[in-house]
């Protein structure tokens, strides 16, 4: 297989976009948290739902 097809498909990384995503959005949050430009209540706010998304798709692509 060609590289560019390998980077079309997306590789080692096929079908865990949506993880990587969700890792990179709750490392913000957290990240912003540190920082102090967010509470506590806000990081929690995002947090919830970037790992339900996991969740979510981890119960869809099991029950195949």
């Amino acid at each position: 297989m060609s590289i560019i097809n390998t980077a079309i498909s997306g590789g080692i990384l096929a079908g865990k976009r949506t993880y990587i995503i969700s890792a990179a959005g709750i490392l913000s949050a957290f990240g912003a948290y540190l920082v102090g430009d967010a509470g506590l209540v806000d990081t929690i706010n995002v947090i919830f739902p970037l790992a339900a998304i996991c969740f979510l798709r981890k119960g869809i692509h099991d029950g195949k």
